[in-house]
């Protein structure tokens, strides 16, 4: 665990809005306050190209779920039917290429979705975020040790979050000059 850094209705439905407007003419507030009943569905508009970046969003969300084409249960299920209901209007859209379909008409990202600017992005994400939760992980590692096991809470002081801040400093020119090649397990693994 971490340590925190402190300083850093109801009403009845409505009709749907669609050409409605107040008393005063103007549109009715779209936020959804208290009795605003929001349409269960919508219409919008794209270019092939626009939807080719739509493509590319959904895939870099499944990418940082974990889910894989090539395993379809490490689908979330959470996102299975708007993903599935997304990725099935590639032909409508002009991008038949950058979707497959399987024998059980699950639908896929194909492999130039996959191998195409997204794919940098997602590497991109994935390398930036292994090297700050290591940086970050170290440094609290280190500071839970030089502070002992007397502090109890997670709290912390100005002093310890500017010693933190230190330690990650610290890490990170290592990391930016070396990569991995100065780290060693000492237990475990084959370091």
């Amino acid at each position: 665990m971490g340590y925190n850094r402190a300083g850093a209705a109801g009403g009845k439905p409505g009709r749907a809005w669609r050409g409605a407007r107040r008393s005063d003419g103007a549109t009715p507030d779209l936020r959804g306050g208290p009795g605003v009943r929001l349409l269960n569905r919508m219409k919008v508009s794209f270019t092939a190209k626009e939807y080719a970046r739509l493509l590319e969003l959904v895939y870099l969300g499944l990418g940082v779920t974990g889910a894989q084409s090539d395993d379809p249960q490490s689908m979330p299920e959470r996102y299975a039917g708007v993903t599935q209901k997304t990725l099935a209007l590639a032909e409508t859209f002009g991008c038949a290429d950058l979707v497959e379909v399987d024998a059980a008409g699950q639908f896929f990202p194909s492999a130039k979705l996959e191998e195409g600017p997204a794919r940098e992005k997602l590497e991109k994400f994935v390398g930036d975020s292994f090297w700050a939760e290591l940086a970050s992980r170290l440094a609290e590692r280190d500071l839970r040790a030089e502070l002992g096991a007397t502090k109890i809470s997670d709290e912390l002081a100005a002093e310890e979050i500017e010693k933190l801040e230190q330690l990650e400093d610290g890490y990170w020119r290592e990391f930016e000059t070396n990569g991995v090649d100065h780290v060693q397990v000492l237990r475990g693994g084959h370091g």
